[in-house]
Order: structure tokens, then C-alpha cells, then sequence
């Protein structure tokens, strides 16, 4: 955005992350939006409030309808499941209302846009509700899928592959700009149906994926994987490998991984999968087809990795209402001084303990560290109501489980872990050893630090940042140095001077105190 004046000031002061964007009036017009996403297996509505750039779930309802389940051979919608997803579509509406979210955007995908009764179902749901269903094309469906990715990674390069129930959809991603698209029809619900079992829906899978890769021909190191039944396959990789954090969103598996993983779903019944992950039968009796297509997948287009992406084609359709100077930021830090500003004790304060601290990392720490610094100060008092005993489990548990984009799980447990140490001066007897885990040694010692830096520099809660004093740190001689302000020395006193020494401590250094 441009900016001049105060505000391109302004700008400059905040640093690379620019003015807080969620009370510009641009930004306020998206604080409650509501879409709805009929699709081929399931009907859901996301109501989404809070920072635009990186919004938290304020409603958030689905209904396994089925609408596509009769496809193959009818080629209709299915009787049942167009009942259900009437029934679910009038609550929507009315929920809606009650909420005062106006207006909704209301999405079909590939069952209503592949059945012969599609147009026909589309009207009865506007007469009915007064929702006007718009049904993206398969390249529309691709590319809104993607704009959800990119909400949660704004750097995301790679390819982004979409399974519905219906459909299957590729788009390749890079730069925040969506590429070639492709739609195919390996969705499990399609292929559920398919005469001759496994070895005929593994033929027609690898002749389509063949006929795939022949079309979207580029090499993808990463594949960012959209949809409920990718979610719940890196679900299935989690419990087989032990994977402690339970967060589906930027869960990174390796093709070896899924491999394994599909062939250790191959020897599970539906109802053991089931009570693993939670998940409904009809979702799980998708899964092992979708396994397949994974497989085949991975064996065409031979990623190094896989994401597994929470955002797809209901976020795309938040990020297309957004403004450029939105899509823009980084939405770790917009969701960061959102939470700061509605819940912190000192709106604001965030900033000041971030300037007053910054100078102990140096000036050449690399920029994904230097954004987790800004975030964790940004939080450090967000979780102030809680009971002083849990206060510290608290801040880990709302860093590591938050609906938080920008965020992969290393950076997480990192947050976490500072946030741990703002409130308590050792991990030891937390229930978090496991996660711990996650991060190797040299980025606990990190996160120790900072945490430790933030439960001092709390204790300097002044107007002005220039009030709090000058740290300064000298690695070689492992000295760090604080000068006191004058109008505010009174401040160090004996609990501070304790903080001071535990921070000190955690560096190896020595204080020297002016």
C-alpha cells in the first residue's frame, strides 16, 4: 500500500509489517463474512470474524449430505442427500440472519455442477431459502481452493491439489499468483461406485493421473493438499507415526511417510479407522479410496513433500474480497496484534517490549525468527485471566492450537515455548516433553531466551518506549549490558533484578548494569 505523510511514517515505525490493517475501514467490511460450500459429499457454513487477514472461526457447521452419492449411476443428484442438503441449507440461512451476516456467498461444486438435476436443485434452493447458489466451474473451484492456501501461506510454491467428493482438482501456485488449473473426476465419492473394486479404480485412477501429470508437466517440490479427506489421511500419518502435535494445518508429511501410511490403512477396518480419528463413517469409508489417489499421485508427480492445508475453497472466497494491501500481510502478525488489542492488558505494550528486547538477537537474525519474535511479544499478555498456577500451560496451549496461519509446527512449539518462559522459569514438570521434542536443542535455548527477556521487559510496563531503558548484548564477550532511564531506574527492583539474572543465566552471559 502506498502511503506518505503520517502515514508513510507510521509505516516506517512498525517495521516490515506495516500499520495494523483491522480497524482500516477495508479491513472491517470483512470482519464477519459467511459462506457456504455445498459440495459433492458435504454441506458446511463458516461464518468468519475477527482479523481479516488471518480470521478465527466465529461459526462453523457441517452436514454430511451426500448430495453426489448416486452420481455414477444415475448421474443425478442423490434423493437423500439433496433432502439433507435442503434441510441443512434453510437452517444456514436462518442462522445467518440471526447472526446479521449479510450478505452470504454460497458456493456449489462438482455434484450440483455434473448432475442433470443440478439447475433444478439450484432453483428449488432459492425459492426455498432465498440462497443464490453459484456453481464454480472446475477451474473456478482450483483456483478459489488455492486463494484459501495462500491465505494461510502467503509464501506457498508448489501445486495444490483439492479432493472433493466428486472431483479432484490441480492448480499450480507460486509468488501469491494462481497458474494452470486443471479439473478431474477422482473424487471417492465418484469413484466409490466403479465396477471391479480396487484394481479397476486403480486403473482408471492412474490413467487419469497419467493423463494429469501430461498436462500440469512442472517440477513441485511441495504439494499443498486441500480438502477432508486429505485432512483426515494426514490424520491416519499422525496416530502411525506418534506425531504428537495434533494440529492437521501445515502438518508436513514426506512421500515415504503416506506410503506407509496408505498401505497400514489397507489393513484397517472402517470402524478402526474411525475410532482413531474421530471421524464420521461416511467420511471414513471415502478414505481408503482416497489413499489410492494419493498414491498415485505421488508416484506421477514425485513431490518432496506434502502440506496439509485446514484452508481451501470457503477461505479462497474470504481472501477474493480482500484488498491488495490485505493479502499482502503476514498473517501470523495481523492475527497476533488483533489478539493483542482485544485481550492484552496494555493494548499496544507489544510494540514497546519488542523494541526494548530486539536489540539481544542482533541485527542479522533471519526474518522467520524475526517475525516469531514480533508475534510472541505481541502475545506475551493475551492470556493474563488466566489462573496464575496454569497461566504459563495456558500461553503454550493457545500457541501450539490456535487457528493461526503463517504458522508451521517447529514455529509453533517455538512460540509456545517462549510464551512458556514469559510466566514460568523452567519447563521442567510441564506435560509438553513430547513437543519439546519437535524442536532441536539450540531453538529450545532460543525460545527460553526470549521468553525470558519478555517476563523482564514486562516488568517495565511505561508510556514510552525510550522509558524502559537500552539492552545491548556482546556475544564475544558475552556480556549484556542495560542502562536504565533515569525517570524509571526505580523500576528495577528485587524481583526484577531476579528476572534480570534468571535471563542472563539462560544466555551464559554476565551482567553489566548501568
Amino acid at each position: 500500500m502506498s502511503m506518505d505523510g503520517t502515514q508513510a511514517a507510521e509505516g516506517e515505525e512498525y517495521g516490515p509489517f506495516g500499520r495494523p490493517l483491522f480497524n482500516d475501514p477495508k479491513a472491517k467490511a470483512l470482519s464477519r463474512v459467511g459462506t457456504i460450500d455445498v459440495g459433492s459429499n458435504s454441506v458446511r457454513l463458516v461464518v468468519f470474524d475477527g482479523a481479516a487477514r488471518s480470521p478465527a472461526y466465529f461459526y462453523n457447521e457441517k452436514i454430511m449430505a451426500g448430495l453426489g452419492a448416486d452420481m455414477r449411476q444415475t448421474g443425478r443428484l442423490s434423493v437423500e442427500g439433496r433432502a439433507r442438503a435442503l434441510s441443512a441449507l434453510k437452517r444456514f440461512a436462518l442462522l445467518c440472519n440471526g447472526l446479521d451476516v449479510n450478505p452470504i456467498t454460497a458456493v456449489a461444486t462438482a455434484a450440483v455442477r455434473d448432475a442433470e438435476d443440478g439447475k433444478e436443485f439450484c432453483e428449488e434452493v432459492l425459492r426455498e431459502t432465498g440462497l443464490n447458489l453459484w456453481v464454480a466451474s472446475g477451474q473456478e473451484e482450483a483456483r478459489l481452493s488455492a486463494q484459501g492456501v495462500f491465505l494461510g501461506w502467503p509464501e506457498a510454491e508448489g501445486l495444490m491439489c483439492d479432493i472433493g467428493g466428486s472431483s479432484m482438482e490441480l492448480a499450480e501456485i507460486g509468488d501469491g499468483v494462481v497458474g494452470h488449473r486443471v479439473s478431474s473426476q477422482l473424487g471417492p465419492l465418484k469413484l466409490k461406485g466403479l465396477k471391479g473394486g480396487y484394481d479397476a479404480r486403480k486403473k482408471l485412477i492412474d490413467d487419469t493421473m497419467h493423463d494429469l501429470r501430461t498436462e500440469v508437466s512442472g517440477t513441485y517440490n511441495t504439494i499443498y493438499l486441500v480438502g477432508g479427506s486429505w485432512r483426515a489421511l494426514a490424520r491416519l500419518d499422525m496416530e502411525r507415526r506418534g506425531y504428537p502435535l495434533k494440529v492437521l494445518h501445515e502438518y508436513r508429511m514426506t512421500p515415504k511417510s503416506v506410503l506407509q501410511t496408505v498401505k497400514w490403512i489397507r489393513g484397517k477396518s472402517i470402524d478402526e479407522l474411525r475410532a482413531i480419528t474421530g471421524n464420521s463413517e461416511a467420511r471414513m469409508r471415502l478414505v481408503p479410496i482416497a489413499a489410492q489417489v494419493l498414491k498415485s499421485l505421488i508416484q506421477r508427480f514425485k513431490p518432496k513433500a506434502l502440506a496439509t492445508s485446514s484452508y481451501g475453497i470457503r477461505e479462497g472466497l474470504l481472501y477474493e474480497q480482500m484488498p491488495f494491501e490485505l493479502k499482502r500481510r503476514d498473517p501470523l502478525i495481523e492475527a497476533c496484534r488483533w489478539d493483542e488489542a482485544k485481550n492484552a492488558r496494555v493494548p499496544g505494550f507489544g510494540r514497546q517490549l519488542h523494541k526494548f528486547i530486539e536489540p539481544i538477537f542482533g541485527s542479522k537474525i533471519p526474518y522467520e525468527r524475526a517475525r516469531l519474535i514480533r508475534a510472541a511479544c505481541l502475545l506475551h499478555d493475551v492470556s493474563w485471566r488466566a489462573h496464575p498456577d496454569y497461566r504459563a500451560e495456558v500461553c503454550f496451549d493457545n500457541a501450539t492450537r490456535a487457528n493461526l496461519g503463517g504458522l508451521d509446527h517447529q514455529g509453533r512449539v517455538f512460540l509456545g515455548v517462549a510464551l512458556l518462559h514469559r510466566y514460568k522459569n523452567s519447563r521442567d514438570g510441564t506435560r509438553f516433553n513430547e513437543l519439546f521434542e519437535l524442536l532441536p536443542e539450540k531453538d529450545l535455548k532460543a525460545a527460553e531466551i526470549l521468553g525470558k527477556a519478555m517476563r523482564f521487559g514486562a516488568m517495565f510496563s511505561v508510556q514510552r518506549h525510550e522509558l524502559m531503558g537500552e539492552f545491548s548484548f556482546h556475544p564475544k564477550k558475552k556480556v549484556l549490558k542495560l542502562k536504565l532511564h533515569p525517570e524509571t531506574r526505580d523500576l528495577y527492583g528485587e524481583v526484577a533484578a531476579a528476572r534480570l539474572s534468571a535471563l542472563a543465566s539462560a544466555m551464559d552471559a554476565e551482567i553489566d548494569l548501568r
